[in-house]
C-alpha cells in the first residue's frame, strides 16, 4: 500500500505535468490560429466553433480513457475506421501547422529544390503512412 504522501505527490506531478503540456498545445492552436487555419482551407468556416469544441471534448475523453484505462471491444472494421480519421486529423493539422509556417517552400528554397518540391512532399507524405503501418502492424505486435 502506497502512504498518503506519495499519492499527493503523484496527483500534484501529474496535473502539473497535465496542465504543462495541455496549455503548451493549446498556445501552439491559438498563436498559429490553426484551427481558424484549417477551417479556412477546408471552406467551413462558419463551423470553427464545433471545431474548437470537438478538440476540447476529444481531448477531455482522450484523457479520461486513457486515465481509467478504458478499452472498446470492436472488429477490425471499427479500428480502421478511427484509425483513418486519427490519420486525417493528424494529417489536416499538420498540414494547416506546415501552411501557416510555410515550412515546405522555404526549406525547398533554402535547399535549391524548388523543382523537386512535389517529390519532397510526397516522401514526406510516405514515409509518415510507411512509419505508421510499421508501428500499427509490426512494432505493437
Amino acid at each position: 500500500m502506497t502512504a498518503p504522501v506519495e499519492v499527493g505527490l503523484n496527483l500534484l506531478l501529474g496535473i502539473a505535468g497535465g496542465i504543462a503540456v495541455g496549455g503548451g498545445v493549446i498556445a501552439l492552436f491559438v498563436v498559429l490560429d490553426m484551427i481558424p487555419r484549417l477551417a479556412q482551407l477546408t471552406g467551413s468556416y462558419d463551423k470553427v466553433h464545433w471545431y474548437e469544441g470537438a478538440m476540447v471534448c476529444g481531448s477531455l475523453f482522450g484523457t479520461v480513457s486513457d486515465f481509467w484505462n478504458w478499452k472498446i471491444a470492436s472488429g477490425p472494421v471499427v479500428v480502421t475506421a478511427v484509425g483513418l480519421f486519427d490519420g486525417i486529423f493528424v494529417g489536416m493539422l499538420a498540414a494547416a501547422l506546415t501552411e501557416v509556417l510555410n515550412v515546405l517552400p522555404i526549406l525547398a528554397k533554402r535547399l535549391h529544390m524548388t523543382s523537386y518540391l512535389f517529390g519532397l512532399l510526397m516522401a514526406m507524405v510516405f514515409g509518415k503512412v510507411a512509419g505508421s503501418l510499421f508501428d500499427w502492424f509490426v512494432y505493437r505486435q
